[in-house]
């Protein structure tokens, strides 16, 4: 079979390693492991993916509020540097009202550590917490919500280039996966109307 060419080959699968947690730069302690969320905006989870496409790879970066499962921000990059979880973490700082106690949890990437990073959440009064090393469940969340994205539009297209998957990851992020998709752990509804249901609670007990 070899001879005449009649053997299947299996295709090479290329992976990326997103995480380089092999840097001098400071690592913060753990606060999301004994944190009980009750709310919106009191714990944010962020990480990164990559995402294959016909011609080369690009990366994506996002971050989720823990309590509506909500992308509130995002990133498309080709490049793997702390520019790209800046631009998510800004684009969440814009849509998002700042609390005391917010919590930032990430893995221990140097994107996450470096000054540029940090010093955006310093600024804004938003504590850092970090996983422990060589602990997958610590981000578990974020790392659910990457599975998703690529099971249910990554793995079902293939994009031609940089534009068009910036466009479709866009279309998933911010109308089907926030709006249409529904949650077990929300009671079966999307992020969105969580997150309104939760406002239209609060305004009826303040003026109960």
């Amino acid at each position: 079979m070899r001879k005449d060419n009649l053997l299947c080959l299996r295709k090479k699968k290329h992976w990326i390693a997103t995480t380089d947690s092999r840097h001098g730069l400071r690592v913060y302690p753990n606060l999301a492991s004994s944190m009980t969320v009750t709310d919106i905006n009191q714990l944010w989870v962020a990480d990164i993916t990559y995402i294959r496409l016909r011609y080369e790879f690009v990366f994506l970066a996002a971050i989720l509020d823990v309590f509506s499962r909500k992308a509130i921000g995002w990133a498309l990059s080709r490049q793997l540097d702390a520019s790209l979880t800046v631009a998510a973490l800004l684009m969440a700082i814009r849509g998002r009202e700042i609390r005391s106690g917010l919590v930032h949890h990430s893995d221990r990437g140097v994107q996450y550590a470096s000054s540029e990073y940090t010093d955006v959440l310093k600024k804004h009064g938003i504590a850092i917490s970090m996983s422990r090393k060589g602990n997958p469940y610590d981000n578990a969340i974020a790392e659910s919500f990457m599975k998703t994205l690529k099971t249910e539009e990554v793995y079902l297209n293939e994009y031609d280039g940089f534009s068009s998957t910036l466009e479709n990851l866009g279309r998933f992020i911010e109308i089907v996966y926030t709006t249409k998709r529904l949650h077990s752990s929300l009671g079966y509804r999307p992020p969105e109307e969580f997150e309104s249901l939760i406002q239209t609670q609060k305004a009826s007990h303040q003026f109960a």
